[in-house]
């Protein structure tokens, strides 16, 4: 199968590499060491249009699909992981909205989170709902003198959560249903009752603020319900699926930035009176990095097909995201070794490299919880 990219996602490849060395890489570093949330960098990438990848152009968007966010996210994250996630995440909520909103709520909500640069989250996860999505127990009760829900419960591990203006939220509409009872809802910060909680002190992406999201007689109007009232339990699995492609192209891009410090290091890096790069030892790691980085970038370019050519992705998506994610650990890790004690030192991008990367193996699903999604499709429920 050919994955050559056309003109306008060549263009589109450059631009982000352009964008992600001139604008990410200088204040990847700063960012880090800050923990703070790069929305400079946020507002930058909507001024250029990244914001609303595969969102029409009629509400504010660029178009184009999977395959575009993947270019965009994965050349990011060769500069920095960081704003690498922040885009990925962010555009789960557009796409749902894309895929499942109404009129109304796309004519609303899309423009203000593609062009106008309002940073958006997607909210599934719970201190007891992490991989069991059936555990959710945020509630929304429908009040009929209002028509609005009223939303009670707590989130958590959101990626953009502090600083997100919207929101897709799934709560239980009918506790008794399970995963039926499940429904997807747009919120606003500015809703009352709705607040944000504590900000995780992680170990990689840094500046990407993950924080809890508390929902105390949070008051969402009837009109603000994306898709069926028990649908959100559909909505969900298919936001992950996309969204674990999108972890896939962080993971694969964090791979080829590491590969391309490790050979430009073992060319500078003279020992024994000679480039390190002329040991076959280093030679054999180089191999081995090259290859399964290709290799993954493959399977998250056939995941991208088959989800912009409307076939089935579901078993794709959590391969690309498995191999990928592994990969990055696996790269980044020798990467370092490349560099040595330099590699370790906080003077070189390897250490935070090597810190971002192992996140892509936990979030948007664990690496077991894929191994089930694949045996299930390979051997059958």
């Amino acid at each position: 199968m050919d994955f050559s990219l056309t003109k306008e996602q060549e263009l589109l490849k450059k631009l982000a590499a352009q964008f992600a060395l001139e604008e990410l890489e200088p204040v990847a570093a700063d960012v880090d060491e800050s923990h703070e949330f790069p929305m400079d960098n946020f507002k930058k990438m909507a001024e250029l249009g990244f914001t609303g990848i595969g969102v029409p152009r009629e509400y504010g968007g660029v178009g184009g699909g999977m395959l575009e966010k993947v270019i965009a996210v994965s050349e990011f994250a060769k500069q920095c992981m960081t704003s690498a996630a922040c885009l990925s995440i962010h555009l789960i909520t557009p796409h749902v909205i894309v895929d499942f909103g109404n009129k109304e709520q796309k004519e609303k909500y899309l423009p203000m989170i593609t062009k106008g640069g309002h940073l958006a989250a997607f909210a599934l996860t719970e201190p007891n709902a992490g991989s069991d999505a059936a555990a959710v127990r945020t509630t929304a009760v429908y009040d009929e003198k209002t028509d609005e829900y009223i939303l009670n419960g707590t989130k958590c591990f959101i990626t953009g959560g502090s600083r997100a203006d919207v929101f897709v939220i799934i709560a239980s509409t009918d506790p008794s249903k399970k995963t039926r009872g499940l429904t997807a809802f747009i919120v606003e910060r500015s809703f009352p009752g709705f607040s944000h909680g504590k900000i995780e002190n992680k170990m990689g992406l840094c500046g990407s603020e993950t924080a809890e999201l508390i929902f105390e007689d949070c008051r969402v109007p009837a009109a603000n319900v994306v898709g069926k009232l028990g649908g959100g339990f559909k909505i969900a699995m298919q936001s992950l699926d996309k969204a674990r492609i999108g972890v896939g192209a962080q993971g694969m891009g964090v791979a080829e930035g590491a590969l391309d410090l490790a050979v430009k290091y073992s060319k500078e890096r003279e020992q024994f009176g000679a480039p390190i790069s002329k040991l076959q030892g280093l030679q054999w790691y180089i191999a081995d990095m090259a290859t399964k980085t290709e290799a993954a970038k493959n399977l998250v370019y056939y995941a991208s097909y088959l989800a912009d050519t409307g076939k089935p992705f579901t078993k794709e998506a959590a391969m690309c995201k498995l191999f990928a994610a592994e990969n990055a650990r696996f790269v980044t890790n020798l990467a370092l070794q490349i560099h040595g004690g330099y590699g370790y030192m906080k003077d070189y991008p390897l250490e935070r490299m090597y810190r971002d990367a192992k996140i892509t193996e936990i979030y948007e699903g664990t690496s077991e919880i894929h191994k089930v999604v694949i045996s299930r499709a390979v051997i059958g429920k």
